[in-house]
């Protein structure tokens, strides 16, 4: 017995002393590749200057039925992974006719089969949509779903000119969504 504890520590010693010194070889220990990673959409005028930004995460489908099952209809969502979906506007801003002052805002939807609603919150820097609350919505507004023409394997964001502005675009699986965004007047 007292053999047998003897070869447990000193394996244990061993083990032990190796960890240190990997932990003490000055090489960095970078975390693995998240699952989900983060992302950014940049949406810049015509003399390239930074009107609006989205920061997300990028969830994968993974064969997995993504909308009224991953993510429920009806429900609150931080529309991304982990923190919930960030955007900033460099200058003021309509949203579908309403006036949005630039600053940073949280970007939660309400996704449901043929509309979501879109809210930009003024409580920042939440995790999911767990701290979501309407009292600090400062707009809400309904666009209809559509079908992309492939399949998105990924969360995914863009900004794509239109008209006097730009559409957000936030699209996965086989539908998409269109966000309008136009300078104030």
């Amino acid at each position: 017995m007292k053999k047998l504890f003897i070869a447990v520590f000193g394996i244990v010693l061993t083990c032990g002393s190796l960890s240190a010194q990997e932990e003490n070889t000055g090489a960095p220990n970078f975390t693995k590749m998240d699952s989900s990673p983060m992302d950014l959409a940049l949406y810049r005028n015509q003399n390239e200057e930074p009107v609006a930004r989205v920061i997300y995460s990028r969830p994968q489908k993974r064969d997995r039925e993504v909308f009224g099952k991953l993510v429920p209809y009806g429900e609150v969502w931080r529309t991304g992974a982990n923190e919930a979906t960030e955007l900033t506007l460099y200058k003021d801003m309509q949203v579908a006719g309403e006036k949005i002052p630039q600053g940073t805002y949280t970007l939660y939807t309400v996704p449901n089969e043929k509309e979501w609603t879109v809210i930009l919150n003024k409580k920042t820097l939440t995790w999911g949509a767990y701290e979501y609350s309407s009292e600090q919505d400062l707009v809400r507004i309904t666009v209809p779903v559509r079908k992309a023409p492939n399949d998105i394997e990924a969360l995914s964001m863009a900004f794509q000119e239109s008209g006097n502005g730009a559409d957000l675009l936030i699209g996965w699986d086989d539908s998409y969504v269109k966000v309008p965004f136009e300078p104030t007047m």
